[in-house]
């Protein structure tokens, strides 16, 4: 290029570097200003994330985490609450951790654990709920549990409204169907018109029992109506029959396993549907000094119900032994058959001491009625003008 171009042209080129410095942005104060947005966004921890140490807590009341229904709750995991239903089941081994809400809480629970000698079970009491807790629990712990209390209205009540609350709880074990007993035999009384309970509790709700007789062997039928299962209790036999005595037995399945209960020895017994209502009737209503009478007293009832006597008469003041004698016979009453039973005291060469009031009780296994007559002994006076009039 020529010099005296260059040096023409050297002004212009000079002008133009300088308008390209004044016009390009400054990168570097860029920079640090999102070098600041950065560090801000990224190292400032958020308040969420902030990890702090857990506090100790005392065990929380269930009011916290309940309001109104049951009084009664379980403690499902560490701060958790829930209701407890009509049953509950827990695996055996694990913890029951119930709570109860109310001041001067009371507790019922299966009668084996009042003989807990190893200290499983933990009852403590709080200012407004109580609680009860059975360690590593067993078959043997299946059963109702209950609490009553007095629900306060304000703090530091001691009385109020006393409510009750109640679950059944099932501890499921994989070797026990039903609830372990020592007993090999259970007498069980049939009565009539009465339930009869063979207690064969199971430790899991969903196994299936069945009744079984030993002799002859055979299955008895549980139609729910004369017969059902209830799995809180066991068998329940709603109409006793003579034919169901003997020896019985249920079997409890589960999956893969089948057991055997305690065998049940099964007894009818004549149950009278109320106490007797005896009847009393004297011979005569007076007597001669000398003569004999005697007062009967009846009961009519239902078939093979015994009914027992006793007599209370003026003569055992005087030492006169009670003779009588009793029978029971049928007889048919307005179409229905029915059980008549007798109890006649005879009175022979009466006395003096024999005036005055003769009381019969009839008893039998739902109670006793007592009915009385009054028999007079006619005086002398008299007794010598009817022998004059014969």
């Amino acid at each position: 290029m020529d010099y005296k171009v260059l040096m023409i042209l050297l002004p212009t080129l000079v002008l133009l570097a300088k308008c390209e410095i004044k016009t390009k942005p400054d990168r570097t104060a860029e920079k640090k200003l999102v070098g600041v947005s950065t560090k801000s966004t990224t190292k400032k921890p958020k308040q969420d994330a902030i990890k702090r140490p857990p506090k100790v807590k005392p065990p929380a009341s269930p009011t916290q985490n309940q309001a109104g229904g049951s009084i009664l709750s379980q403690v499902v995991q560490r701060g958790k609450f829930q209701q407890v239903g009509e049953t509950i089941t827990v695996k055996a081994g694990q913890t029951l951790d119930l709570r109860c809400k109310g001041t001067s809480v009371r507790w019922n629970y299966p009668y084996y654990l009042h003989e807990d000698d190893e200290g499983r079970l933990k009852v403590k009491h709080f200012g407004r709920y109580s609680q009860l807790i059975v360690l590593n629990t067993t078959a043997t712990d299946t059963g109702e549990f209950s609490c009553g209390g007095y629900q306060c209205t304000g703090d530091g009540c001691h009385d109020g409204e006393e409510r009750t609350g109640k679950t059944f709880v099932f501890v499921t074990d994989p070797q026990e169907l039903f609830v372990p007993t020592e007993d090999y035999y259970v007498v069980v009384q049939m009565r009539t018109r009465q339930p009869a309970l063979l207690p064969c509790q199971v430790t899991n709700p969903l196994a299936k029992v069945t009744l079984h007789r030993e002799f002859p062997p055979e299955q008895i039928p549980v139609d729910g109506v004369k017969i059902a299962f209830d799995q809180k209790k066991g068998i329940v036999i709603y109409q006793p029959q003579v034919s169901l005595a003997g020896s019985l037995y249920c079997i409890a399945e589960f999956e893969n396993l089948r057991q055997m209960s305690t065998k049940y020895m099964l007894i009818y017994v004549h149950y009278p549907s109320a106490p007797p209502k005896p009847t009393i009737e004297a011979s005569v209503k007076s007597f001669r000094a000398g003569e004999n009478f005697v007062v009967t007293c009846t009961v009519l009832g239902d078939l093979e119900i015994g009914v027992d006597f006793t007599w209370a008469f003026p003569g055992q003041k005087i030492g006169r032994p009670p003779y009588v004698r009793e029978s029971t016979t049928q007889t048919r009453r307005g179409g229905q058959l029915l059980q008549e039973s007798q109890s006649v005291l005879s009175i022979d060469e009466s006395r003096t001491g024999d005036d005055g009031t003769y009381t019969c009780t009839a008893q039998n296994l739902q109670g006793s009625t007592s009915v009385s007559t009054k028999v007079s002994v006619l005086s002398a006076a008299v007794s010598a003008r009817a022998r004059n009039q014969r």
